[in-house]
Formats: C-alpha cells, structure tokens, sequence
C-alpha cells in the first residue's frame, strides 16, 4: 500500500542544500500497523507530506495504493486518511456533525453509505454527546475522535496518524489505541503512526521504524528492536544518538 524507492526531499535554506530526507526505502503491506519513529527534524513529516502529494521528491519514487501522489492527488486523497494530532482539518466555528457534512460532500460519498459510517463511528468514539458544539469548544481528546472520524468516513485503504494521541489523558489515549486496534483488525486498514510516545508503539505496533537525520536506523519488528533490551525508551534513544553520531 505504501512504497518509497530511494526517496528524497532536500529544500534550500538561505544558500545551504538542507536533506529532509535522503534516499529512503521502504515498503508497507495492505493490512499492516506501522510504527514510524524518530527525533524532532528526522524526517518523519516530510514523510507524511511526500505520502499525501503535499510535497514532491526531489529524488526517487513515492507510490500510495499504486498511485503516484503528486500527480495524482485527488486519488490518493480517496484512498488515504490522514489525522494531525497538532492540527485538526474540522472546520473551527462549525458544530462537528456540520464538518462531517462537508466531509461527505468532499469526498463525494453517498448520503446513505455516509450516515452508515458515520452511526458506526459515533458509537464507537461515543461522539453522540457533543455531535452539535463548535470544534473550538470541544477538549482535545474530543477534537481528536473528531478528526479520527473525520479521516475515517470515506472509508480510507491507507490511515497516516500523526501524533494523534498528543497531550491526551490516559483514559482517552487507551480509548484511541482501542480503537485504532479495532480499526486495523477488523477493517483491514494500513495505519502508518508517527509518534514520539511509546506507549502508542508497544500497545499497537508490530512493526517499527526507526528514522533520523532523513535515514533509516532500524526496520523490524518490535521484539527485533526489543531483543536484549529492557525498555523500548532506551533502545530508541541509543538509536537517535547513533543517527546523530
């Protein structure tokens, strides 16, 4: 579902040629749950853009679903779902069941299909509560079922996560990791999570990716990564500073 062949993405910053990323390569599996590590300024969101046709390689190939996503955007945006824990893409001043609403005509959903999704959904995040406040007064771990909703009502192959259980209590992270997990086992979807908590990592992800300074350290599965090792946050540290070294 996802596939990156020697991918980069270098930007000028004054006079000086700034790597983001640098011939990265990796492949993920329909079906698969993906973590994607590393420091701040890795790599990781240059990443989710490449993904999503935001930003252009200027080196390599990027394929989502088979799709190239510069060129076509619009088809990956069918078939792709994305949700950034530090921005939402519900519009601000609307209730959230009116951000659904645009949503559904986004996408070109049918109405029918739309209110099925959308029933599941609101029993599932229990969302029922506040489906008529204004995005600007719901708390954070309401803005975040919110988004997840949002990203998840056409029916995405592909879901990209974005720190989505940021500055979340614990009753809320373990009430998104519950889903996410329903989500990935049930419906077959891809998830592809960049996150800097652990926890989201040991609790969802079989596989992990560890990437700094534009290039990958590590690419297993989390017993790999664990092997010899007591604790996760130690491993992940050894390799950052390895990346920096």
């Amino acid at each position: 579902m996802i596939e990156l062949d020697r991918a980069g993405r270098s930007f000028k910053v004054k006079r000086n040629l700034v790597h983001a990323v640098r011939d990265l390569s990796f492949t993920v599996a329909p079906g698969e749950f993906v973590g994607y590590l590393g420091p701040n300024g890795a790599g990781k969101s240059t990443t989710i853009k490449m993904l999503c046709g935001i930003l252009t390689p200027t080196s390599g190939s990027v394929r989502v679903a088979g799709l190239d996503p510069t060129r076509r955007r619009t088809a990956v945006a069918r078939r792709i779902g994305v949700v950034f824990g530090q921005r939402t893409t519900l519009w601000w001043d609307l209730p959230l069941r009116d951000s659904f609403d645009l949503i559904r005509l986004l996408y070109k959903v049918d109405r029918k299909v739309f209110l099925g999704r959308l029933d599941e959904l609101v029993e599932t995040l229990d969302l029922g509560g506040f489906l008529g406040t204004p995005v600007r007064q719901l708390s954070l771990g309401q803005r975040m079922r919110g988004d997840l909703t949002a990203a998840l009502l056409h029916a995405p192959e592909v879901l990209v996560l974005d720190e989505p259980t940021i500055g979340l209590d614990v009753v809320s992270k373990n009430s998104i990791r519950d889903f996410l997990r329903r989500v990935n086992a049930e419906r077959g979807t891809t998830v592809l999570l960049t996150t800097h908590d652990l926890g989201d990592i040991e609790r969802l992800c079989r596989r992990v990716m560890v990437i700094d300074r534009g290039s990958m350290q590590f690419d297993g599965t989390l017993e790999e990564l664990m092997a010899g090792e007591s604790s996760l946050e130690d491993v992940v540290t050894r390799l950052y500073t390895a990346g920096a070294q």
